[in-house]
């Protein structure tokens, strides 16, 4: 990822109005686009067992309190919304204050062997990861042979 920074008295020095705008020019700068920057939805692994379904979603820096999961009908959908502020001085007026917010919503569709009521979701070195038992009779494995003719 490469940064440009644009300076106002024609040096390599920026100003201090080069920080200030930063964001803004990041932004319109040729090389980026905007809902890049502000839209991050996290990675996920999904992995298949004969006992269950399991999905590892990629989410640092979060906390297990951020994460709603919510199943209606045969939708699972996972969801965060975080917001953090720094506040640089209580006591005087503000020259500079920083927060960051995001934000992401995943759905996927159950299958049908999958027992909804067992679902269990653990959040652990920025790995939120979600299990999915299968239905006992989906445990079986039919095993048929087939003759060629």
């Amino acid at each position: 990822m490469s940064t440009k920074t644009l300076t106002r008295n024609g040096s390599s020095m920026p100003t201090v109005f080069d920080d200030f705008f930063k964001p803004w020019n990041e932004w319109f700068d040729s090389g980026s686009n905007l809902f890049n920057k502000m839209l991050t939805i996290p990675a996920v692994n999904i992995i298949e067992s004969k006992e269950d379904f399991k999905l590892d979603f990629a989410v640092p820096g979060m906390k297990k309190e951020d994460f709603h999961l919510n199943i209606e009908g045969n939708m699972l959908t996972i969801s965060s919304e975080k917001e953090s502020s720094k506040d640089m001085n209580h006591d005087s007026r503000y020259t500079r204050k920083e927060y960051s917010y995001s934000s992401f919503s995943r759905s996927f569709s159950l299958p049908e062997d999958v027992n909804s009521e067992n679902i269990e979701a653990s959040y652990h070195d920025g790995i939120l990861n979600i299990t999915m038992p299968k239905k006992e009779e989906a445990k079986k494995l039919l095993v048929k042979n087939i003759s060629v003719k």
